[in-house]
């Protein structure tokens, strides 16, 4: 399977997501906190189209490529994910690297909150990412999705009713 930037993503986040969302159960399309993101990335920066393109590689799509500067553009809605979204832009640096696309770097846009937080890829991340690739490809696919682990996030994520379904009924 080839892995993309919102495996990344997950892995950082939640297993049980990563699992679930790699083995065809896909959530988002019922989330508002994702139909809101949607709104935001078409909405935010309506000049970019012109001035820069959305790039795919290796099955992974990067929201803005900058060419002439070689800087990968991601927009999130907030940072309360920072660092999951800030390793999915380390392995967007690191496909292009592999694709022969040195020299980028990232940018986390977070527009509503107006702030920009730059991001690097560095010789330890590249290791890490190596090692992360192994442990995202043996989490999804395993027969077994991974047992839950109840995070203060959970309550927002679009899998939420999915995960804690028995859990309500049990406590009906």
């Amino acid at each position: 399977m080839m892995l993309t930037g919102t495996h990344f993503n997950y892995y950082q986040l939640c297993h049980t997501k990563l699992w679930l969302f790699a083995n065809g159960i896909n959530m988002e399309h019922v989330s508002d906190d994702v139909y809101d993101g949607k709104l935001i990335h078409e909405g935010s920066y309506p000049q970019r189209p012109e001035r820069y393109e959305e790039v795919t590689i290796e099955g992974v799509k990067v929201d803005y490529f900058d060419a002439k500067r070689r800087v990968i553009h991601e927009i999130k809605r907030s940072d309360k994910m920072e660092k999951a979204h800030e390793w999915q832009v380390k392995y967007y640096i690191y496909i292009f690297e592999r694709n022969g696309i040195g020299g980028c770097t990232g940018l986390l846009e977070y527009p509503t909150m107006r702030q920009t937080m730059p991001v690097i890829l560095t010789d330890e991340d590249r290791d890490e990412i190596r090692q992360m690739e192994k442990e995202i490809s043996n989490i999804i696919e395993s027969d077994v999705c991974p047992p839950l682990v109840k995070k203060r996030f959970c309550k927002s994520c679009s899998y939420y009713d999915f995960c804690f379904t028995t859990e309500l009924k049990e406590t009906e």
